[in-house]
């Protein structure tokens, strides 16, 4: 029997007040305390929900994530109480930063695309002449998003950032260092494993007036990772890094004349490539790990939804 994929929910909690819709996930909130965020199958590129979904993709997100907000709980806290079911996390409920904090170690992505264009600053960054794509930086470039209510995030400076009022100087000063310091985290943790941490995005909020982790970490979504293997000699010939990120998904949207762009069409997503999709996301969960990925239970869409349900409540009565 073929997983079903979950694209879309629309559950009904004990005391939710409301329900936001993401591009992947669907967020609960339950008396405006507590967040249920359900990690659909949904996938997006180029800010565009592709017209399939990705069996086990959600769980594959949801699982990396708790893994490293339990690894990074020494740096500060985040907003995750309990992970009730392999698709959905429960946490505290934040008053989110209105910036995403990207921080990237090598030229790749959107950086490289923006250097191949001439301009060497990003962000407000500065990147050295005489670069090639996929090579480290000195250290590493903090190049900020501001959060789009829809469509595309924009690139953003610190001091926009801090002129605009967006995130205070203090506050934006620990999300710096806490932004480094994860990322130098999340570095060690893939070195261990034989991949390189490339690039990656953190969302932080508050509660009462602590700084927490939001969100998802280090996952194949919100993180680059190349293979360390090969990589040194790669570069020195100008070869495609072989990488495990959502990249390969652009490329082949990209491939097929699809950039998110007017007009454009989304080609035609089969079944086998879908479920090439679902290969990679494994494979990224048991490398980035070093543990088997353990499927849930397969069952049509109405079963899963089922067990969501039913795990979710009892944990949320647990909270009471």
């Amino acid at each position: 029997m073929i997983m079903a994929a979950i694209v879309k929910t629309d559950f009904n909690f004990p005391g939710q007040v409301g329900r936001y819709v993401g591009k992947v996930r669907d967020v609960y909130d339950i008396k405006n305390e507590y967040l249920v965020m359900v990690v659909s199958d949904r996938i997006s590129a180029f800010d565009v929900v592709l017209p399939e979904g990705i069996p086990y993709k959600g769980q594959v997100l949801n699982q990396i994530a708790a893994k490293f907000l339990d690894a990074t709980t020494d740096i500060l806290p985040n907003w995750k109480i309990a992970v009730p079911d392999p698709m959905v996390t429960v946490g505290h409920k934040c008053e989110p930063f209105k910036v995403e904090m990207v921080i990237r170690g090598y030229l790749s992505g959107h950086a490289w695309r923006e250097y191949k264009a001439g301009r060497r600053t990003i962000c407000g960054m500065e990147m050295p002449d005489g670069m090639v794509e996929n090579q480290k930086f000195p250290e590493p470039l903090i190049t900020p998003t501001s959060k789009a209510a829809e469509g595309h995030d924009e690139d953003i400076s610190k001091e926009e950032i801090i002129a605009s009022g967006l995130v205070s100087r203090e506050d934006y000063e620990k999300l710096e260092a806490y932004t480094k310091a994860l990322f130098q985290r999340g570095t060690e943790i893939a070195a261990k494993m034989g991949l390189i941490l490339v690039d990656t995005k953190y969302e932080f909020g508050k509660k009462d007036g602590v700084i927490y982790l939001m969100d998802e970490i280090h996952t194949p979504d919100s993180s680059r990772y190349f293979y360390a293997d090969g990589y040194e000699e790669r570069l020195a010939k100008g070869e495609r890094q072989r990488q495990l990120s959502k990249e390969f998904v652009r490329e082949w949207l990209m491939a097929n004349g699809f950039q998110g762009q007017e007009g454009q069409k989304v080609p035609e997503m089969t079944p086998e490539i879908v479920a090439s999709i679902t290969e990679r996301y494994i494979e990224l969960y048991e490398h980035i790990t070093g543990e088997k990925f353990v499927k849930a239970e397969e069952g049509s869409a109405a079963d899963i939804l089922a067990r969501i349900e039913k795990n979710v409540t009892e944990c949320i009565s647990s909270l009471q």
